[in-house]
């Protein structure tokens, strides 16, 4: 009886050693926020293994392009806007999607970086059709009378090159949104990079048609709310409002809050850390982290949906373009390989693949969840069409 009693109290003891073992490897890299979840999410996945429909693929890029990232010389901010002006037609005309369009890249530029020349080099990529700007926004101690004005300045400055999206009824400039170092809605755990509860209803406001930021592992400003898009409704007593919210759904229109597109975010058990500890999956491509032909299964095998249509798959990857270190993994060579892989997939799984901006991403999503059906490349400017030359009005 006392020899059953020891095993038992040693078998207890090894199992919270390794429960607690495992909870410190959560915390280091921020898990804990968004684990559960992840658990919750992966034993959902098998509902969707039998679609009935043809899968689309709706691919869109985003960039947190900032030309002035660790304040370069005058000539590297213009050799890094340079290399994109020069570089990215080459890679982009190799390759086509379904609709016969090239990859589509979405330049988030910060506005507290702006240069007319600089956005005007992205302007003409943009004329060209290889992608389309919006906005990017670094702020820190800042007040909601701050945010809003530096919002307006921006859009102001945009609009002047031709720069975000035109409601297709009212007329008025509505923009894509990404916050500066992840932190929106002052999610950062240790309250820095922001300052402002309120900026969902300010985004709201000021024209933001839906939010890019996420997913922010491993950052504590990760959403315990992971691969989804969803409605955040906005607390302005408190920060994190974006931390849950209301899914979009087919046929159930919700008329309240910011639209929330986040990106893959999941563990690779296939690429461990000293082969046993899985890596972070939060779809940044970088040299580091190039676009594997495992990634890109992996990115699949998420199935982020609006719901009810779980056949319209998206996928949203990000980057920051102007960091030279990664030009090859977003010009060059590995850029090449992750658009031939993402290309020969979809043509061996009978999937129609998709490139879109950001805008073009959310005006499908609109569609899905008024219960339109069929082709997504019909819903492309389904809400919100591009802009053309345009001065804008301070909201």
């Amino acid at each position: 009886m006392i020899a059953l009693l020891k095993f038992t109290i040693t078998i207890g003891i090894l199992i919270t050693v390794i429960l607690v073992g495992i909870y410190y490897l959560l915390r280091i890299r921020n898990c804990h926020i968004w684990f559960w979840s992840y658990l919750k999410y992966q034993c959902s996945l098998g509902q969707y293994k039998d679609c009935k429909y043809i899968k689309h693929i709706i691919f869109c890029f985003v960039d947190h392009f900032e030309p002035k990232w660790e304040k370069p010389s005058k000539d590297s901010e213009i050799a890094r806007v340079n290399a994109w002006h020069r570089d990215y037609p080459r890679l982009a005309d190799q390759f086509r999607d379904s609709d016969g369009k090239c990859p589509q890249h979405t330049w988030f530029y910060p506005a507290e970086e702006y240069e007319y020349e600089y956005l005007e080099k992205l302007a003409e990529l943009c004329r060209k059709e290889y992608g389309e700007i919006e906005l990017h926004l670094h702020h820190d101690k800042d007040t909601s009378d701050g945010v809003r004005r530096k919002i307006n300045e921006a859009l102001n400055n945009y609009a002047k090159h031709g720069a975000l999206g035109v409601d297709r009824v009212t007329g008025k400039i509505k923009y894509g949104f990404i916050h500066g170092n992840w932190a929106l809605d002052n999610s950062d755990a240790h309250g820095i990079n922001c300052g402002v509860n309120d900026e969902i209803d300010i985004l709201n406001s000021t024209g933001c048609y839906a939010d890019f930021t996420l997913p922010a592992a491993p950052s504590t400003c990760q959403t315990k709310k992971i691969n989804s898009i969803y409605y955040a409704i906005d607390n302005p007593q408190k920060p994190k409002s974006h931390d849950t919210g209301i899914d979009v759904e087919v046929n159930k229109l919700v008329n309240k809050g910011l639209l929330i597109m986040q990106g893959i975010l999941t563990l690779n058990w296939n690429n461990r850390k000293y082969g046993l500890l899985p890596r972070i999956e939060n779809s940044e491509i970088s040299s580091r982290n190039p676009a594997t032909r495992d990634r890109i299964n992996l990115w699949l095998k998420q199935n982020i949906h609006v719901k009810g249509r779980d056949e319209w798959v998206f996928v949203k990857v990000h980057c920051h373009g102007a960091q030279e270190r990664d030009f090859d993994a977003l010009l060059g060579k590995e850029a090449e390989k992750m658009f031939k892989n993402i290309e020969r997939i979809c043509k061996k799984e009978n999937y129609r693949l998709h490139y879109v901006t950001a805008r073009e991403c959310y005006n499908i999503i609109k569609a899905a969840e008024n219960g339109e059906v069929g082709d997504p490349n019909e819903y492309r400017n389904y809400i919100i069409k591009k802009n053309g030359e345009h001065i804008r009005e301070s909201v």
